[in-house]
């Protein structure tokens, strides 16, 4: 855990524009604390908002050396490599932010205590290693208890894996809060733990426990109204198996389908086609109810990630698929959380 005040510094070398980007612009997006810069030598002396098309307007350092200078006080590492392995070539960033007394958030498997713990100051009483994916391993057996409690449980969905699902989910819990009611988002990977400051690290689990650790999430929110889980996978990828635990695990009442506007097919198994989306809406809310055995969850509406649209593609593409599923279709973040939202007041 961070505390709320301290001021972050996001490493995003030699990929800020990059597909593997994604945890540092959930954090530059929604993140509570104070960000004086991001690490990328690569567009050193621009702002990001110069370099990618997102409204943020921070600027951007070539080493951690001046990014201290700047003020920082955590690292954040923040890139998504695959296999979630500390590159060889960060390890030098990593030691250099240690030794200056920095912080580090670390959302990668890799767990960087067990490397580097021998570099925290002893002098620095708050200097800590947040390793986000480092999980309890007490959960219970889930038993569907969340299907007893009797508030809103909305479950983020997706089309495929990066869909937009957490991003998605935080925008609609944020337009429900402001209409006053009492709502929670519950993160379940990486990012949203980090700006949240709380969930699960589901990838992270062992599968016996991943639909008891849900479980035990959505029981600590039982007194809030609406409660937002944010999704992970997709039931489409031949890979995922994030996706049942959560449905398990939450007992979903409500299911938000959240879908990258321009993919037509899965990002990493291109020979795999994405359904028409009724039968995308039909596989989630079966697999959800389980023939009866679990709540009737629906999909109130479907969330679109348009950022690599016009904003005419965009809206055309609203004006079909609310044509074609009968339910409201909008890009939360372009358009505002209004349309879904209300479905759930």
């Amino acid at each position: 855990m961070i505390k709320k005040d301290k001021k972050l510094a996001i490493y995003m070398e030699g990929n800020l524009d990059s597909m593997y980007a994604k945890m540092g612009y959930g954090v530059m997006r929604y993140s509570n604390n104070p960000i004086v810069c991001v690490i990328d030598s690569d567009f050193a002396g621009k702002r990001v908002n110069e370099v990618i098309d997102q409204p943020f307007d921070i600027p951007i350092v070539s080493t951690v050396e001046e990014a201290y200078e700047k003020g920082a006080e955590v690292f954040v590492l923040g890139l998504a490599p695959s296999g979630g392995k500390l590159p060889d070539s960060w390890v030098p960033a990593v030691k250099t932010a240690l030794q200056l007394g920095m912080s580090i958030v670390n959302g990668l498997h890799d767990l960087l205590n067990e490397r580097f713990s021998a570099l925290l100051n002893p002098k620095i009483s708050d200097q800590v290693i947040w390793d986000v994916r480092k999980p309890r391993t007490d959960y219970a057996i889930a038993r569907a208890r969340a299907s007893k409690l009797d508030n809103k449980r909305v479950l983020m969905v997706g089309t495929d894996m990066a869909a937009g699902k957490m991003t998605a989910g935080l925008e609609v819990y944020k337009w429900v809060k402001e209409k006053g009611k009492n709502a929670d988002f519950l993160p379940t990977g990486q990012i949203g733990i980090t700006v949240m400051g709380k969930g699960i690290p589901l990838d992270a689990i062992k599968v016996d426990q991943a639909c008891g650790a849900v479980e035990h999430l959505v029981l600590e929110a039982k007194d809030k109204e609406i409660v937002f889980v944010e999704g992970q996978g997709s039931l489409l990828h031949p890979g995922s198996t994030a996706t049942l635990p959560l449905m398990r695990g939450s007992c979903p009442t409500h299911l938000i389908l959240c879908h990258r506007a321009e993919m037509k097919t899965l990002r990493d198994s291109t020979e795999i086609e994405i359904p028409p989306f009724k039968e995308v809406i039909r596989l989630n809310e079966a697999v959800a109810n389980a023939g009866g055995v679990f709540p009737k969850a629906k999909v109130v509406g479907i969330a679109l990630n348009s950022s690599k649209l016009s904003e005419k593609e965009t809206l055309d593409l609203i004006e079909r698929l609310e044509k074609e599923t009968g339910l409201p279709v909008t890009d939360v973040v372009r358009f505002g959380a209004e349309k879904i939202g209300r479905k759930l007041l």
